[in-house]
């Protein structure tokens, strides 16, 4: 009665990992559809705000797609994820705070 049972949670896990497979060969196609999206948005001649803000708004996406799928963090635990933020926020404020420290104006000479 129990070898039944075990065949099917064994087809059912397989089912699961195919459906994954499918999953992350699709966001590997979106992901180089709007890679290639990127490269032509760089050659369109509009304002440059627009292409900068459409670049980053893009890059933005490709990054949370790559860390929630292909990192896992869709399936870790929640707190997991929280650690992954709270150490990102934590470099980001880093960066931005060395660029301020050592901007262009940063280095320019007193007036005397």
């Amino acid at each position: 009665m129990s070898a039944p049972t075990s065949s099917v949670a064994a087809h059912d896990s397989h089912d699961h990992d195919v459906s994954k497979f499918q999953i992350y060969i699709q966001i590997a196609m979106l992901l180089a559809v709007i890679t290639g999206i990127e490269i032509v948005c760089v050659y369109v001649p509009f304002a440059k705000w627009i292409i900068v803000t459409t670049l980053v708004v893009f890059s933005v996406v490709k990054f949370m797609f790559v860390i929630f799928y292909f990192m896992h963090l869709r399936w870790d635990k929640p707190f997991c994820t929280i650690l992954f933020f709270i150490g990102l926020t934590l470099a980001c404020g880093t960066v931005w705070a060395l660029l301020q420290l050592f901007s262009a104006e940063a280095s320019l000479p007193l007036p005397t």
